[in-house]
């Protein structure tokens, strides 16, 4: 082991080796405390050359490697096993800024860079980078990238494989794979950019990103409104964007149940609306000149009473009450932590299916388990339900989650009854490595593995993550 450190020092430089006689939790533990590994070391390169050179040494002496972005996935990809033999190449020191180019609407940024700091470098000329997320202060766009992370604007821009025009990759052997570029349209054969999307560090290393950028609204308007049901949700989405088109930035859906346990458990929170309402919907619109979202808000909302798709509604009049909307449906994780014990799902429906795959999983869910309290959340706009489920009020956290593999059949059973995917946006790393086994068509799965074994021949990349 000494020998190894003292070699990758010669490589990365000394202070980029952080010894396991230091404190290497930050690293070794996820933050939600369900994963937890033991590190070999950890490797921080300033370079991009230097990430190729560590991983060329890694694969002569067939050493394990586990690339790391912020620390924020929720699926385990980013942690080592318990053997102490894996090595943690952290990217965060990769933290240039290389490029924006407001005229081509595009900008290149090394993998450290925060998601938080990528959207404030595009606005400071104008421009408007629109992945979104709750972690985007910590989040990098290194490890957006690897697991093409989606958040709440996919219904107006896509995931993240839809931001990238082009990558930098260290491969395996120590080359360095460059895609980078703004250009829109470029036919030259196989699409190697979007290979390393979404693959989870098992293929190469990302290590900067050409990402799209869009004209910057002007402003937003977001409404928290009160519904019924599903069905009315899903009614009333298709109505606004009917009438919104591009400016539907966000369509978010809530159970009253979600509603109540942000603000129990969160400070600071408000019901916004003065009757409960069994549903809601958070629906964020831009514009694109002065006064347009406020507008256009106006007008489609008045429609929307006038119609009866809605029981209730408020708009916001300012930041703050826009803020404050929004935090009631950022925090609900964090609520639902609070409240109890919780078994998570991050799954997609076919967006005219939600409402009835909602009502059946909580009938099917009901049989078996007449207590347990659903909490189906997330991006109705393109059929991302976060389908949680919270222990019984009051009830037992190591019986309940004793049925997480009973209650997991049920929801990933249904799921692929409804032609559905088990991973929206979170990935699959350790959490749904078997399961992705018992869902995949068996020829992609063949086709995954003869694209890992050509790119990772020894193995050594991410090993036991996605496949």
């Amino acid at each position: 082991m000494s020998e190894t450190i003292d070699r990758l020092s010669t490589i990365v430089g000394g202070t980029s080796v952080i010894k396991p006689s230091e404190d290497l939790d930050a690293y070794t533990s996820e933050p939600r405390g369900q994963f937890h590994g033991r590190a070999l070391c950890v490797v921080e390169p300033e370079t991009p050359r230097d990430v190729a050179a560590f991983l060329s040494f890694c694969h002569s002496r067939n050493i394990s490697v586990v690339p790391q972005g912020g620390n924020t996935g929720l699926v385990g990809g980013q942690t080592p096993d318990s053997s102490a033999q894996q090595i943690i190449l952290s990217l965060r020191r990769l933290r240039a800024i290389r490029e924006i180019d407001p005229t081509s609407d595009a900008m290149t940024v090394e993998a450290g860079v925060t998601l938080l700091e990528t959207q404030q470098a595009a606005a400071s000329v104008n421009r408007y980078f629109p992945l979104s997320l709750a972690s985007e202060g910590s989040c990098t766009i290194g490890g957006n990238i690897a697991t093409n992370a989606g958040g709440v604007h996919v219904l107006a821009y896509g995931m993240m494989r839809d931001l990238v025009l082009g990558l930098e990759v260290a491969l395996v052997d120590g080359r360095l794979l460059s895609t980078l570029g703004k250009l829109r349209k470029d036919n030259t054969g196989y699409d190697l950019t979007r290979l390393f999307i979404g693959s989870e560090g098992t293929l190469g290393v990302v290590t900067a990103a050409t990402l799209k950028l869009y004209p910057r609204p002007r402003g937003h308007s977001v409404a928290f409104i009160g519904l019924k049901d599903p069905s009315q949700a899903l009614t009333l989405l298709s109505f606004v964007r009917e009438r919104a088109g591009p400016a539907l930035q966000a369509f978010e859906l809530m159970p009253r149940l979600g509603v109540d346990f942000v603000l129990q458990h969160i400070p600071g929170a408000r019901d916004p609306l003065s009757g409960s309402y069994p549903w809601y919907a958070l629906i964020e619109l831009a514009g694109f000149v002065d006064q347009d979202a406020d507008t256009l808000a106006a007008r489609i909302f008045e429609q929307v009473f006038v119609s009866g798709l809605a029981e209730d509604a408020t708009l916001a009049h300012s930041l703050d009450q826009a803020a404050s909307l929004w935090k009631l449906r950022e925090s609900l994780s964090e609520a639902q932590k609070r409240a109890g014990a919780s078994i998570k799902h991050d799954i997609s429906i076919a967006v005219d299916r939600v409402p009835d795959f909602i009502a059946m999983a909580g009938r099917r869910l009901a049989e078996c388990f007449p207590d347990i309290r659903p909490v189906p959340f997330g991006h109705m706009g393109d059929g991302n339900l976060h389908y949680n489920v919270s222990q019984p009020d009051g009830g037992d956290k190591k019986e309940f989650l004793a049925k997480s593999d009973e209650i997991n059949a049920i929801v990933h059973g249904l799921v692929r009854e409804f032609g559905g995917s088990i991973s929206a946006e979170h990935g699959i790393g350790v959490l749904k490595r078997d399961l992705l086994k018992e869902v995949k068509d068996p020829v992609a799965l063949d086709l995954m593995r003869a694209i890992k074994a050509t790119l990772d021949p020894a193995g050594i990349l991410n090993p036991g993550k996605l496949l």
